[in-house]
Order: C-alpha cells, then structure tokens, then sequence
C-alpha cells in the first residue's frame, strides 16, 4: 500500500468527536449483519452512485452524507478527498488490490460489464473477495483494477474506547481437526495442545495450512462461537462446525473480548492474538455464497498456544 503525497486531514477526530457508527458501537458485538448496507443515490453516472454508497457503507453513515459528483465532474475523487478530510480520513491507495489482504472492509474498483468505465464495490479478507456491490451487478472481484484504504489521518485519535465485556467465560461444544490444508474437517472429543505448535493432527501443527508462517503468529489455534453459527443464516443452509474451519467451537464467552489477553481452556494458557476474520478461501471450501460476509467481525480468534496440555469437549474456557 501507498500513501498519496500531500493528502492529510485539516480536522482530525478528536476524543469525544462524532465517529461512525462503527466506532460508536460495542467492538464485541458479535450479533447482526456488520455489513452497512444502504440504497445507492439515484442521480449521476454508475461510478459516482456505486462509489457514494461504498462510503456511506465502510463509514456506516446514511448515503445523503456523501457528496455526489456529476456526472461530468471532472474530479469526482477531489470532491470525495475534501469531504473524507474533514471527517480526519483519507484515501489510500492499494498497489496490487487483487492481492490485498486486509481483514476490514475497504473501496474496490471493478471493470464495469461490458468494459466502459468502473464501479465501486466493498471487498474484505485475506485473501480478499467481495463483500456487497451496491448496484448488484454481474461484476466479480476478479475485475478490480483499483483499491482504496479509508484510514485516518492520525490513528490513535480514531481509536474507540474500549468496553468490558459482560460474556466473561464459556465452554467447549466441539474441538475439529483437519491433516491437511484445504481436508476435510474432522470433529474429536479431544486433543493433545502443545505449546508454539497448536493441536496434535492438525494441518497447523505441522506446519501444513494454507497460511502456516514461520514467522508468523495466531496459526496456533482458531475459535469460533456457538453462537454465530446458530445464528448464521446463508441461502445454503447453516454453518456445521466442521464448516466453519475452526478449531475450536465455544459457547458463552465473548471471542472478540480476547485479543490481546491471554486466556485458558482447561488447564492450556493461550493468547488471543487478533480476529480470525473471513475470507474468500473459507467461503470457496464452503462452497456456501455468503459466508465471508457473514462472518466479518464474527469469524472468531486467532490464539497462540503458550502450555502444554489437552483441550476436550466440555473444557471451561475463561480469562486468565
């Protein structure tokens, strides 16, 4: 990613500032469609409309907030710059955004059927996929040619406050395993932990997933609620734990209250490292069209495994 020359905000967010409603909101939330949808403007040309509705979508504002340009304006992303400014954001623009991996929502530029022009669309993932096109056309992800990063200017004045959560402790439904990456999920009563290393029999464990990184942290162990997947309603049907690729199924505790604390299930101490968010591999394993954007926000946690141990069906999982 790149940041453009000479773009910054002239009235960044201040503590207390109005923030969209994203940041308004619980972070822990883990019920609803995190996907603001709103009704495209019905004036100007299809990029103008489409990319208004992006904004209002990623900002979670109405869309009468965002300018439109005409249709012979002839810098509709000037009109867009100014406007993000004064709210203390920005654009950012995305070197290669067919490759872009970014676990949050951000602006795609897709080829407009029939090739004149393009479109605005919201994708999200890692790998990235489409998340909502607000014209509802035939369009896929693999016409993006641009990308854009709706960022703040100053990072730490946008960040929310934080907010305890009230879902404190839980318990273990499933524990699901797969050898290889890609295989076939298989649900055990338990499984041997081990510290750096994740779950005897998993593809992680050794080494195998489809984003094993030596150097990287959160392959260790994957969770996910109960409760989002009772929850969850697709055209094909409901996610089975198996479906959901985690390795882990929990119920009662708040998942997304765990980033950055360590917590344990039975007596294995692990560290929540960030959300495990969806992406465009997990919806085309699932083979369930919508699943990456039913599970923005709700996709779980990424942990590391600090202590030897065995995690089992019916395991307590509480805060350290």
């Amino acid at each position: 990613m790149r940041h453009e020359a000479g773009e910054s905000a002239t009235t960044p967010l201040r503590v207390g500032a109005r923030a969209p409603r994203s940041a308004q909101r619980d972070r822990h939330d883990t019920i609803g469609d995190v996907v603001h949808t709103v009704r495209p403007p019905t004036s100007s040309a299809a990029m103008q409309r489409s990319v208004a509705a992006c904004l209002a979508s990623i900002l979670e504002i109405e869309v009468a907030d965002v300018p439109v340009p005409d249709a012979d304006h002839p810098e509709p992303w000037t009109v867009w710059r100014n406007w993000l400014a004064q709210r203390g954001l920005g654009l950012v623009p995305v070197s290669e955004p067919a490759r872009f991996n970014w676990p949050g929502p951000w602006l795609a530029l897709l080829r407009a059927d029939g090739g004149e022009g393009h479109i605005g669309a919201v994708a999200f993932g890692a790998p990235p996929g489409l998340a909502w096109s607000p014209l509802a056309g035939p369009e896929t992800f693999d016409a993006v040619d641009l990308g854009y990063v709706i960022a703040p200017a100053d990072v730490a004045l946008w960040s929310p406050s934080p907010s305890a959560a009230s879902r404190r402790a839980g318990t273990i439904e499933a524990v699901v395993i797969a050898p290889e990456a890609e295989a076939a999920m298989v649900r055990v009563d338990r499984a041997t932990a081990r510290a750096g290393r994740g779950l005897e029999g998993d593809r992680y464990f050794e080494h195998r997933g489809t984003f094993s990184n030596a150097y990287g942290r959160g392959h260790d162990l994957t969770l996910i609620e109960a409760e989002v997947l009772d929850a969850l309603s697709l055209p094909a049907g409901q996610l089975a734990p198996e479906d959901a690729r985690r390795n882990v199924v929990t119920r009662g505790i708040d998942l997304n209250a765990l980033v950055a604390k360590r917590f344990r299930i039975g007596d294995v101490e692990c560290f929540g490292q960030r959300l495990c968010e969806p992406c465009a591999h997990l919806e085309r394993l699932t083979d369930k069209a919508g699943t990456l954007r039913a599970l923005i926000h709700k996709g779980g946690l990424r942990a590391d495994v600090l202590t030897d141990g065995e995690i089992r069906t019916g395991s307590e999982i509480a805060l350290c």
